[in-house]
């Protein structure tokens, strides 16, 4: 059984691999394989992750390749986490809007939708290469962002794909709500609505106990949705171990506290904070260093400079690459369609009358029962009028920014940019597209 991971010289294809081959018994794997249109930098994680098999004494063959025919052929499951135009194009993502007063962020905002239209032809790519190479019964699972953009996209232009999209935001921010009421984050049973990075818990339970209440409490103690072993660790100035307490995610927790203190009914996705508190997030953010600067300056140069320490010394630590809930999400999903083990998942899909006063044809992010067959979407009652106006705006957004990518239209991407909640006039839409247009070239379809 082969396992193929679509953007193989990410910093998180370490984590994922470990994450496979920790479950190689239940997934019956015996070969995976990297693949990437950047050979060189693949190459180099790829002696990580040789390392790490061999660590770990895995029967599991790797294949590192450029070739798309020799990455798919007979593969069951193809793990996609392309990033498209690398972190140089995530900084004009952030950076871009920043420069005009507007929320900086990687999927949400004009950033996100613009990573969006560097994504959705790609993808298209990648789902048509697997059709034709693929084994028959294969599954794409798909990391790629942003999430919510690539979905609509695969909706409308590849209907018939085997594809599950999904994020791992939700099981990160259940493994923090665990740290910070002593709760094992993967016992919990919890019910969610919403678009990707764009939702609501609302129940979390564990054991009878309700820790949405008990987070709330929690953070009325702290003004911080992180557990107090990061909150110390920030406050000696030193950095946490998990990803999402770096610097830049500090005033991202701080956000989600206040949330929460000012809408009491449900526990946000960290990512309403770009758009329930757009001011505050802008004021909190540095226009010549932002999120994918921290993320170069930290997990890629960890990774990197441990690679050469290998090269050169043949020595090298696990500490070097990030593993946790990123890997184990993508890796635990696989394990549920291969032995049929109808286990709940939070998953992206089309709407069709689950969350019945919203229009069908949205890609919703809802919990589902996953079993050999698929994703079986776990409905829910009417939402209420707030919740669903918020997601109406996000949807047509998203649902514009894929139009314009497919027509081509100058017109309906401006129309996506001003639709969104981050962005506060038409003339601003203008000169952010505008910008974002010359940084893209080459990327982007062209729009008239």
């Amino acid at each position: 059984m082969i396992i193929t991971i679509v953007g193989g010289g990410s910093t998180f294809t370490p984590g994922i691999v470990k994450s496979i081959a920790l479950r190689q018994k239940d997934l019956g794997v015996n070969e995976i394989r990297l693949f990437d249109n950047d050979g060189v930098r693949q190459e180099k994680v790829a002696v990580v992750v040789d390392w790490l098999l061999k660590d770990m004494d895995s029967p599991i063959k790797l294949t590192v390749t450029t070739d798309k025919e020799t990455a798919y052929t007979d593969a069951k499951f193809i793990f996609s986490q392309m990033r498209v135009g690398k972190y140089e194009m995530r900084e004009q993502d952030e950076k871009i809007p920043l420069r005009h007063g507007l929320v900086g962020q990687e999927t949400c905002g004009t950033g996100g939708l613009a990573y969006g239209l560097r994504t959705i032809f790609p993808m298209m790519q990648v789902i048509d290469d697997v059709e034709k190479y693929a084994a028959k019964d294969h599954w794409i699972l798909n990391y790629s962002n942003p999430a919510a953009v690539v979905s609509e996209a695969c909706r409308v232009l590849r209907p018939d794909a085997r594809i599950i999209n999904i994020c791992d935001m939700p099981i990160a921010i259940l493994e923090m709500v665990g740290q910070c009421v002593d709760a094992p984050y993967l016992e919990m049973d919890v019910d969610y609505f919403g678009l990707n990075h764009f939702g609501w818990f609302t129940r979390i339970e564990y054991e009878g106990r309700d820790i949405i209440k008990e987070i709330r409490e929690y953070t009325k103690e702290t003004g911080i949705m992180l557990p107090k072993k990061h909150i110390e660790a920030i406050a000696r100035n030193m950095e946490s171990e998990n990803r999402h307490a770096n610097q830049s995610w500090i005033k991202v927790w701080t956000n989600e506290a206040r949330i929460m203190e000012l809408l009491p009914d449900y526990l946000p996705n960290t990512y309403l904070t770009y758009y329930l508190m757009a001011k505050e997030s802008v004021e909190g953010s540095d226009v010549n260093f932002t999120r994918a600067n921290e993320v170069m300056n930290t997990r890629e140069k960890t990774l990197f400079e441990g690679i050469d320490r290998y090269v050169e010394t043949g020595e090298i630590s696990s500490d070097a690459f990030y593993a946790g809930a990123h890997g184990n999400f993508i890796a635990d999903l696989a394990v549920a369609l291969m032995s049929d083990t109808k286990t709940k998942f939070i998953i992206i899909e089309e709407n069709n009358g689950n969350i019945p006063n919203l229009q069908d044809d949205a890609m919703v992010e809802l919990p589902a029962w996953i079993s050999k067959d698929g994703p079986e979407i776990i409905g829910r009652g009417p939402i209420d009028t707030f919740y669903k106006g918020m997601i109406e705006q996000q949807l047509a957004s998203e649902k514009l920014a894929v139009q314009a990518a497919i027509e081509g239209s100058y017109t309906k991407m401006l129309q996506a940019f001003s639709m969104n909640k981050t962005v506060p006039s038409l003339e601003v839409a203008k000169l952010i597209l505008d910008e974002m247009i010359i940084a893209n070239k080459g990327y982007w379809p062209v729009l008239k």
